[in-house]
């Protein structure tokens, strides 16, 4: 490290006893070096360090005794650390406030409200009056040693519950994006780009940092960046917001149009106001060309970088309309498996509101939304239609082939390599 990192992390062993707090993998007294090897020269060694942080304070998502107390370093190599090791400290401050599952959920905003009323529930002032009076009643030796070691860990104040350990992370990366909104003016777009991302978690603070995000959308050039702040803006804003986000719908870069799109969708699920129909309109028709297209190089990293997921989220969360279930439509060939049979149903009895007639009209006379849902139901393979959703079943309710097979064979594609065997004659 420079002689400037020294001094940002100066007091990183007096500050934290780092020895009696705990991480995924045990004691955390390797964290003081890890931290310092994020700061370093040596590429691999910054690598190596940023994956055992996230691995050994957020495992699995799941933020630890120790995850609150690195945060403030953290957030000190992301304002004036090494170039190079600032929007990795980013990375993690986001990794420290929310998992893997509440990111991809972010299309409904963080539930805040909601997160801290589960967390108090499972508080150590609740806990440590049922572990005691477990105790007081417990007559196995062995279970009562295990009791007391968690009631004496209660006693000064650790979680053990996971909703009031990740808060506890939540509220320390809350505690300094005060500080951390300069990032949204930082010379270096990944960093903007990053600090936009981040504050989309933060509705405590969507008084100071919306306009802010706003003003950086006004002014961004780089079209990643505008595009996150942009969808951070609908995340966090209200229907009031809808009306400034129009003239990005006619941006000439497509990232910027969905991201625009995006935006304005999402205010259209708050309570406070419609937004006006044709500004809707014109903001489903953008999510629906973007469905079509390939996935922009480079996107966005909302929903964890899957773009016609986040999409065809976006939409699925709207009123039901033909054009919004169409728009999901043209998401689905695009939409990770995983994901695609369960949106393919959802969208089904609104893109067919009857079943086809007897015979069946040629797959080529289908509206397009409909020809787009029975192609991407049909690419599945058959492994998820034996595991999904009961398919079959639910395309035969509406006069459509009941296997994989038989919709290869109505679409007119080959059977050969899809695990398909031929329809019985």
């Amino acid at each position: 490290m420079t002689a400037a990192d020294d001094n940002l992390l100066a007091d990183l062993d007096e500050k934290v006893d780092w020895a009696n707090l705990n991480h995924a993998y045990g004691a955390a007294d390797d964290v003081p070096g890890r931290l310092r090897a994020l700061c370093g020269d040596d590429e691999q060694a910054q690598q190596e360090a940023f994956r055992g942080l996230f691995d050994h304070l957020a495992h699995q998502g799941v933020r630890c005794q120790a995850s609150p107390h690195v945060v403030p370093f953290l957030a000190r190599i992301a304002l004036g650390g090494p170039r190079s090791a600032r929007e990795l400290a980013l990375r993690l401050l986001t990794g420290l406030a929310v998992n893997g599952d509440e990111e991809r959920e972010i299309i409904d905003g963080a539930d805040i409200a909601a997160w801290r009323a589960e967390a108090a529930e499972n508080s150590p002032d609740k806990l440590l009056a049922l572990y005691e009076e477990a105790l007081a009643t417990e007559q196995d030796e062995q279970r009562r040693q295990n009791l007391q070691v968690t009631r004496d860990w209660l006693a000064v104040g650790n979680p053990i519950d996971l909703r009031d350990s990740s808060m506890r992370s939540y509220d320390a990366v809350l505690a300094e994006l005060p500080a951390l909104l300069t990032l949204l003016d930082d010379d270096n777009p990944q960093i903007r780009t990053r600090t936009s991302y981040l504050l989309a978690w933060f509705p405590d603070l969507a008084d100071t940092s919306l306009p802010l995000l706003l003003d950086r959308a006004a002014h961004e050039h780089d079209a990643v960046a505008k595009a996150t702040s942009l969808v951070a803006v609908g995340i966090l804003g209200t229907t009031a917001l809808a009306g400034t986000l129009a003239a990005e719908l006619d941006a000439e870069n497509s990232l910027v149009r969905w991201a625009a799109a995006t935006a304005i969708a999402q205010t259209a699920r708050n309570a406070d106001a419609e937004v006006d129909a044709q500004l809707l309109d014109r903001a489903i028709a953008g999510l629906a060309a973007a469905g079509a297209a390939p996935t922009p190089v480079p996107a966005t990293d909302y929903n964890q970088g899957d773009f016609h997921g986040h999409t065809a989220d976006t939409l699925l969360a709207l009123p039901p309309s033909p054009a919004s279930r169409a728009a999901v439509a043209a998401c689905l060939p695009s939409i990770d498996p995983s994901d695609r049979a369960f949106m393919a149903n959802t969208v089904l009895p609104d893109l067919f509101p009857s079943p086809l007639p007897e015979p069946r009209p040629p797959y080529e006379r289908l509206p397009r939304p409909q020809q787009q849902l029975l192609h991407a139901l049909a690419d599945l393979g058959e492994g998820w239609w034996n595991t999904a959703d009961d398919i079959g079943e639910n395309l035969a309710t509406y006069g459509l082939p009941a296997t994989q097979a038989g919709l290869r064979t109505y679409i007119g594609l080959p059977l050969a390599g899809y695990g398909c065997r031929p329809p019985r004659v």
